[in-house]
């Protein structure tokens, strides 16, 4: 299956090229870092790009000072990961191993340097996703999560991370490592080592520490902004940055979407042995961030209001503001929430909407349920069953024809792991601090029994994220967006107010497929272009 990105083994010694290093040397200055020095510590802001001209560097362990990768840095190499892109924080601290010449550019010297020269970009993008791949994988990272097992705001932030590809290094309560980070007996924390553990945490705290969470009202005005990171979202920032729209992306808990929780998709174009979804839409957000895209979360937008001059006003959580000359609705769809008892006492803690490694870590060697007929749930079966005793898929229905593809439905047919109950549900949900046991209803002969499991997996129904645009805009009466010619528009993703669109899964009418969303994404910023270029037009004509 194909990956986030190349395995960083692959990239260790792809250095620029003889004029690159020559572009560079004209915008950067020559400093020399001594033996010992740190270069970048975890948690400061990936400023500069820092390419070494003799020496070595090394990444420090943040529990015992030493070396953490066993590789190194040296001459034609360069510091720095992904977050140069996008201004987020480095992940990792970096030391000098002995003395060390390099040359030292600036963050926005070094990004209109690969703006120029793109085989240039080209080598430090592939090696910088090459790195992420590697942290992510190997969990080698200052953001430390103890206790997820036994603390459901802890566990949040783990499946936050985990979700976003963000590295971390996740410790139970009984590892004889956790001890390593606390002076007392351990206890469920989150925190960015050798820092403190970080009081009442929440993923927008641990997104604001790395720099994912923009400061908004700093932000100002953009041509267009994003509401939703899935594919579609994804896909509009980055054909926006190629015709050379500013664009910002807020997304409300991980990017990816829905589509992020795939743990396998094998019908999108290109990728023959199938890929995640998250890795799929990350592959986009590289892509994105190359074009000067940029993406704030996990926040929420709250309310639009039109402006005189045709542009909007975009309240986001309570606290910040934005103004943009266009919107595109790409908030896609989410799980409904089942009419269970006690269903919030469950989630996050047995009750799940995604089935990651985040989640399927807690289900490993029990029977587990997923519940729906769709694509997503028949991922979600495949994906559980590599660590599950046995996954059963719980049906409403007397068929998989209508819902899955042929290809996904059969392989769940002939995996031993898995069991497909028809016209079956569950009724009832019980358990102490974290789910135990489901009670299982036969819809045809209303016979229940119940079932010890650690894991109920929803993926069911799909209700559209536009509470937010009831006042706006005209939705359908499931509260999907309107769209083209439902309201008297010639483009097929334009709303009823001028100047927003939709596209993806919350558009009415829309395919509800991966590929459907990055191509609606993708279309729609030739009339955002158009739009926004009226409003420059009405704009210097009212001078």
């Amino acid at each position: 299956m194909e990956a986030l990105a190349p395995d960083l083994r692959e990239m260790q010694r792809r250095p620029l090229a003889e004029d690159h290093v020559a572009a560079l040397r004209k915008v950067a200055d020559e400093v020399t870092f001594a033996a010992g020095e740190i270069v970048y510590c975890a948690g400061e802001r990936v400023d500069r790009f820092i390419y070494l001209l003799s020496g070595e560097m090394e990444v420090v362990d943040p529990v015992t000072g030493g070396r953490l990768v066993a590789s190194t840095l040296g001459p034609a190499q360069f510091a720095g990961d992904m977050n140069l892109l996008n201004n987020g924080t480095a992940a990792m601290t970096i030391r000098a191993v002995s003395e060390t010449r390099a040359l030292v550019a600036s963050r926005e010297d070094t990004l209109a340097l690969m703006s120029r020269i793109p085989e240039m970009s080209d080598i430090i993008i592939t090696v910088f996703a090459a790195r992420w791949r590697r942290q992510a994988d190997t969990g080698d990272s200052a953001l430390t999560i103890v206790g997820a097992e036994a603390d459901r705001d802890v566990r949040a932030i783990e499946a936050f991370a985990s979700r976003n590809r963000i590295p971390f290094r996740s410790i139970g309560m009984d590892d004889p490592a956790a001890g390593d980070f606390f002076e007392g007996p351990p206890s469920p924390a989150v925190m960015f080592y050798p820092s403190p553990p970080i009081e009442a945490p929440t993923p927008r705290k641990i997104a604001a520490y790395l720099g994912l969470d923009l400061p908004l009202e700093h932000e100002g005005e953009v041509d267009v902004l994003i509401v939703g990171g899935g594919p579609s979202g994804v896909a509009s920032a980055v054909y926006a940055g190629a015709e050379g729209l500013s664009s910002l992306i807020v997304e409300e808990t991980a990017m990816g979407g829905q589509a992020g929780t795939s743990s396998r998709i094998e019908n999108y174009m290109g990728f023959p042995t199938g890929i995640s979804g998250s890795d799929l839409v990350l592959r986009g957000v590289i892509q994105m961030m190359k074009f000067g895209g940029r993406f704030a979360m996990p926040r929420r937008v709250e309310a639009v209001t039109v402006r005189d001059d045709g542009r909007f006003d975009v309240r986001i959580d309570h606290d910040s503001s934005v103004t943009a000359g266009a919107m595109i609705v790409a908030a896609g769809v989410q799980y409904r929430r089942l009419p269970f008892d006690r269903l919030e006492d469950f989630e996050g803690a047995g009750v799940y909407y995604a089935a990651t490694d985040a989640e399927a870590r807690y289900c490993r060697d029990g029977e587990v349920y997923v519940i729906g007929g769709g694509n997503s749930a028949g991922q979600a079966a495949m994906y559980l069953s590599r660590t599950a005793a046995h996954v059963h898929v719980l049906v409403r229905g007397t068929s998989l024809a209508a819902s899955m593809s042929d290809y996904l439905s059969s392989r769940l047919e002939a995996e031993p792991r898995i069991t497909i109950h028809y016209q079956t549900e569950v009724s009832a949900l019980d358990g102490e601090g974290t789910l135990g046991a489901v009670t299982l209803r036969d819809r045809a002969s209303g016979d229940e029994r119940r079932a010890e499991t650690p894991g109920v997996f929803i993926m069911v129904g799909a209700a559209p994220n536009t509470g937010w645009l009831s006042d706006l805009i005209a939705l359908d009466e499931k509260g999907f967006v309107k769209t083209g010619a439902a309201v008297g528009k010639s483009s097929p993703y334009e709303t009823s107010c001028p100047g927003i669109y939709a596209v993806g899964d919350v558009r009415a009418g829309s395919v509800k497929r991966v590929a459907s969303a990055v191509g609606e994404g993708s279309v729609v910023i030739s009339k955002v272009w158009e739009h926004v270029a009226e409003l420059a037009e009405r704009a210097k004509a009212a001078q």
